[in-house]
């Protein structure tokens, strides 16, 4: 596993990449990944480095904000 997000290139912040630390729970076991996110990945990387937080959170805010407004409000 890298430290490095596969999408914008910085440190992911992964708990678990280093040594000894499996049993430490990291942000993104609770973290939501869109469909849409996880594309964004390269092939290359896939299932073998963790996506960043500020991308997880950046991607889901922008995503929240392009949403159309609920007509119920």
């Amino acid at each position: 596993m890298t430290d490095r997000c596969p999408i914008c290139g910085s440190d992911n912040g992964c708990a678990l990449k280093e040594p000894g630390t499996k049993a430490n729970e990291c942000w993104c076991f609770h973290a939501k990944f869109p469909q849409e996110l996880l594309a964004l990945v390269p092939e290359e990387a896939r299932n073998k480095s963790c996506i960043c937080r500020h991308c997880t959170e950046g991607f889901s805010s922008a995503e929240e904000s392009s949403s159309p407004a609920d007509p119920r409000s």
